[in-house]
């Protein structure tokens, strides 16, 4: 399943150069992983037991200059989830001029999921798998 957030370059996200910063790009992928579980069942349980997502690594390429006024459409795809008793998984995102194909920037970001009481990150199981499996194939 592909989510897709949009949002409007505003002039706070703008560096000397009069286009996005590239520190704002990641606040960008971060909004529309929010935006991806919002409504999520699965995190929704996952945070009840305090256990929650956790970027580790993120590989992110800068390709075109998005600037003022303009909207970004932002699609973010769960690319993979970790097999049963694995750790890392993966989101694949990439920003577009809105209503182009116009790549401005695209990223891998690699997270694991964390245990808020033990602060470690735990392996996914079999019931973890299943809720998001059955949620993302909706």
């Amino acid at each position: 399943m592909t989510k897709e957030t949009k949002i409007k370059v505003r002039g706070y996200h703008l560096d000397g150069y009069q286009h996005v910063n590239n520190a704002r790009y990641l606040e960008f992928f971060e909004e529309a992983r929010w935006a991806f579980f919002e409504e999520s069942d699965a995190i929704k349980t996952l945070q009840k037991q305090n256990i929650m997502f956790v970027v580790v690594n993120v590989n992110i390429n800068y390709r075109y200059p998005a600037s003022l006024g303009q909207t970004l459409t932002i699609k973010s795809k769960l690319e993979n989830l970790a097999e049963v008793g694995g750790k890392k998984s993966t989101f694949q995102q990439i920003i577009y001029l809105e209503d182009t194909d116009t790549v401005v920037c695209d990223a891998i970001i690699t997270f694991v999921l964390f245990d808020g009481k033990t602060q470690r990150a735990i392996p996914v199981t079999e019931e973890i798998r299943e809720m998001f499996v059955g949620e993302l194939s909706n």
